[in-house]
């Protein structure tokens, strides 16, 4: 069943058009992400389809009743959509079971209240005040007051963005869990690939006021429709290639490809599908790296020509040697092609930073 459809949709901010046509269905039960830069667009989605936004043209529905198009427009609080802001939002002078019974019905609230602090993991707290909680605690409880009401979608605005790395990856897996726990449909907002590729079932890219393009996690991350796309999700090796069928023929050698396909292209190597072996078949210099714990990042310099951009990343389990070294490269397929051009194209890209998300 479908949770969410948009179709057509633009909306503006003064005389300027942020939403240029966008189209974009949630099927229902599902965790989707908008994943976009600032100033692309995705925090005016949210406030038109939570209502505090009216659209210029286009059409909003959930589950099959329409909230806005040209002669609908259903007033914020009677769309059953649940909102979860970046900073919670928490009542400090209510308690905990205080901030999520808030404005639920009084013969419904104590019992709705238990269940919710039993799902976020909160059973036993609710007489505290939000400053006696961890950041983290009142984050649950913001999204334990964002479900008692049992919304038909529930939006969430980088609600992870003040946290520190570690509290944000934990919280994030909790939230997944207990959205999934509760069968809720929701819709996450971030500019962080890693948050939307850990969190989403579906992730909509959106440039340009429009959406660029949608998929699982692993689609958009191994096949994406555009070298933008690619970057979004990721650090990206293009490289140019000439296809013939299911091969590609690239500097690195003849490699596997996601899909059949003819002619002069541009291909995505992720960077942890290039190595440093001694009988690979590009030679090229290390300009720097840094360990990260669980690899090293390498940042190289490869022979001038051959498609190839001016920089290439790979991740390695190993030390690479020190900067200035010459060191070879090999690479591992399957590669996917995305976009036309050969070896022009390609080093008109990498002299953009095309090479590096």
């Amino acid at each position: 069943m479908t949770g969410l459809s948009i179709t057509g949709l633009r909306a503006e901010h003064g005389r300027n058009e942020v939403l240029t046509g966008l189209d974009l269905v949630v099927e229902d039960g599902a965790l989707a992400c908008v994943l976009g830069p600032s100033g692309c667009g995705k925090s005016t989605l949210l406030r038109v389809i939570a209502g505090f936004h009216r659209p210029t043209a286009g059409a909003v529905e959930l589950r099959g009743r329409t909230l806005a198009d040209q002669r609908t427009w259903v007033p914020a609080e009677r769309r059953r959509i649940g909102y979860m802001p970046q900073d919670g939002a928490l009542f400090p002078h209510l308690t905990i079971a205080g901030n999520i019974g808030f404005g639920l019905p009084r013969a419904a609230r104590r019992g709705r209240v238990a269940e919710l602090l039993e799902l976020v993991g909160l059973a036993g707290l609710g007489e505290r005040h939000p400053h006696q909680l961890s950041g983290g605690q009142q984050q649950r409880v913001a999204l334990a007051r964002a479900l008692a009401p049992a919304p038909e979608l529930l939006l969430l605005d980088e609600p992870f963005a003040a946290l520190d790395a570690a509290l944000r990856a934990d919280l994030r897996a909790e939230v997944a869990a207990t959205l999934r726990a509760a069968g809720a449909t929701a819709i996450l907002v971030t500019h962080d690939q890693d948050e939307a590729l850990s969190f989403a079932d579906l992730i909509a890219v959106v440039r340009g006021g429009r959406i660029a393009q949608t998929g699982t996690p692993d689609e958009l991350y191994h096949r994406p429709a555009d070298p933008e796309v690619a970057r979004t999700l990721g650090e990206a090796n293009l490289v140019a290639a000439e296809l013939d069928g299911e091969t590609g023929r690239t500097a690195f050698g003849p490699l596997p490809l996601t899909a059949a396909g003819t002619g002069s292209a541009q291909v995505l190597l992720r960077p942890g599908q290039l190595r440093l072996d001694e009988a690979g078949a590009v030679a090229a210099r290390v300009l720097r790296s840094h360990f990260r714990g669980h690899d090293h990042r390498v940042e190289l310099s490869p022979e001038p020509g051959r498609g190839l951009p001016e920089r290439l990343i790979a991740y390695t389990d190993t030390a690479p040697p020190p900067a200035g070294s010459p060191v070879r490269l090999a690479a591992t397929g399957p590669a996917h092609a995305v976009g036309g051009g050969g070896a022009g194209a390609a080093s008109r890209l990498a002299d953009a930073g095309a090479s590096v998300g």
